[in-house]
């Protein structure tokens, strides 16, 4: 009893609770088992799985992923799905996106998984329908940007042994990955911005012009990248 009562204490201090209710805790509960007669392990099961419903730190083995690799990167529509492709197949899966599109990723040590991925429009309607196609087939969406949504599964579903990697490739070290498309339109987007800036500092265009100008722009942009997608599921695969 008196082992089991100071793991619990140590796993309490070393979560940061303060001293005096770990021993009116603590205290209570010895108070508790002397009562009922049980061992503590019956009455309250293992202590780390106990500490940590009471809000402490377990004395656990190092946490499972603590050595995982963490890595962030984009690219452009144009380019994404091929940049997908080629960082599954080195170990990395995409965890998310975060809110400027970046994919955030991390990789196991030791022997990882290759990863596949696809990407699809999944707005509106489409979403439910896409979401139920490609479920039963192993995808799980794992991030969204504008109207699309990406999926992943591991390459383990589809090629078996040859899904997992021995050795892994080191960490890039670029984080920014755009194709020759992406680059002149991002050259033409600014361009535009900085021709309606300067129309609107010589007073050609007013407050609203400008904002109409920026706006109309998003909107083509927009529509002429969702016309990279397919009507047909099968089509959107980054492999």
């Amino acid at each position: 009893m008196t082992a089991y009562f100071d793991d619990l204490t140590a796993a309490l201090r070393a979560a940061g609770v303060p001293e005096e209710q770990i021993t009116a805790t603590v205290a209570d509960l010895r108070g508790h088992v002397a009562e009922t007669g049980t061992a503590p392990e019956e009455e309250f099961g293992p202590v780390a799985r106990f500490a940590a419903s009471l809000g402490g730190r377990a004395p656990e083995p190092e946490e499972p992923g603590a050595a995982a690799e963490h890595w962030t990167w984009t690219a452009d529509l144009f380019n994404d799905r091929r940049m997908l492709a080629v960082h599954g197949d080195q170990g990395w899966e995409v965890e998310s996106l975060d809110p400027l599109g970046r994919f955030v990723c991390r990789r196991a040590p030791g022997a990882a998984l290759r990863w596949e991925y696809r990407r699809e429009v999944i707005a509106g309607r489409r979403r439910a329908r896409m979401l139920g196609e490609l479920s039963p087939e192993g995808w799980e969406l794992c991030g969204e940007w504008l109207v699309y949504g990406y999926f992943k599964r591991p390459r383990a579903a589809t090629a078996g042994p040859a899904g997992a990697l021995d050795t892994l490739p080191e960490t890039p070290r670029r984080w920014l990955f755009l194709s020759r498309r992406g680059k002149v339109v991002l050259a033409a987007w600014a361009a535009l911005v900085l021709a309606s800036t300067g129309a609107f500092f010589v007073g050609v265009l007013g407050m609203s012009g400008l904002a109409i100008t920026l706006a109309l722009g998003s909107m083509v942009s927009g529509v002429y990248t969702a016309h990279l997608e397919s009507t047909k599921p099968g089509r959107g695969s980054a492999s």
